[in-house]
C-alpha cells in the first residue's frame, strides 16, 4: 500500500490558535476531518492515520514548535518509511498575497524557520510543499507579530474558501501527483 507522510507546520497552544502561522495545522484538521480521522498523541506529534482511496496516510501536527519541525518529520517518515517525493508540508508564505496558494516539489525554504529546520534535518529540500499565501500587510520589523497574529474578520470568509481548496489540493496529490495537482494549483486566484 503506498504510503504518504501530510505534515502541517504551526505552533502547538492555545495562543497560536488560529494565527496565520499555524494554517499548516488548520489545513490538515479540515482534512482529516472531511474524512473522519481523528488526532491523538504521537511521538514528536500529534497523529492522524487513515486509509484513503488504498493509500496509507499519516498525519502529523508536530508538537516540537514551528523552529523544531525537522525534528517531527524526519522521525515519522522514517517510521512510516515515507519516501521524500510522497510527502507533503503545508506552511504559511508571506511571500504569496493572500488571494494565493503555491505548489512545489521542492525549492528553499525562503526564510521560513519550520522549512529550514525539516532541510536542516533531511539534508535535503526535495520535498512537495503546498504554500498557503498569508499576505505580507506589516510594518518593517514586524514580520513576527503579523504571522503570529489571528486572522481579521474580514480575512476570515476568505481563509475558510483557501483551508477548503488546500483539502482538495492535498487530495489531487495524493490521487493524480504533483505534476497535474500543481498546474491546477498554481493558478488559482482567491477573492471574496
Amino acid at each position: 500500500m503506498t504510503r504518504f507522510l501530510l505534515i502541517g507546520l504551526g505552533n502547538i497552544g492555545e495562543d497560536y490558535v488560529y494565527t496565520r502561522h499555524n494554517i499548516g495545522f488548520d489545513v490538515v484538521d479540515a482534512f482529516a476531518q472531511k474524512h473522519g480521522g481523528l488526532f491523538g498523541v504521537g511521538r514528536l506529534a500529534h497523529i492522524c492515520e487513515m486509509k484513503w482511496k488504498g493509500k496509507k496516510l499519516t498525519i502529523i501536527k508536530p508538537t516540537t514548535f514551528m523552529n523544531l519541525s525537522g525534528k517531527a518529520v524526519k522521525y515519522w517518515m522514517e517510521k512510516e518509511s515515507v519516501p521524500l517525493e510522497q510527502l507533503l508540508v503545508i506552511v504559511d508564505d508571506i511571500a504569496l498575497p493572500l488571494s494565493r496558494i503555491r505548489l512545489r516539489s521542492s525549492g528553499s525554504s525562503a526564510g521560513h524557520n519550520g522549512l529550514r529546520s525539516i532541510e536542516e534535518t533531511l539534508l535535503n529540500d526535495k520535498y512537495p510543499r503546498l504554500r498557503f499565501g498569508v499576505g505580507n500587510n506589516f510594518p518593517k520589523g514586524a514580520q513576527a507579530d503579523f504571522v503570529l497574529s489571528r486572522w481579521t474578520p474580514e480575512e476570515s470568509p476568505l481563509v475558510k474558501r483557501k483551508v477548503e481548496k488546500c483539502v482538495e489540493v492535498v487530495e489531487n496529490f495524493i490521487t493524480i501527483g504533483i505534476e497535474r495537482t500543481m498546474n491546477e494549483a498554481n493558478k488559482l486566484e482567491f477573492t471574496l
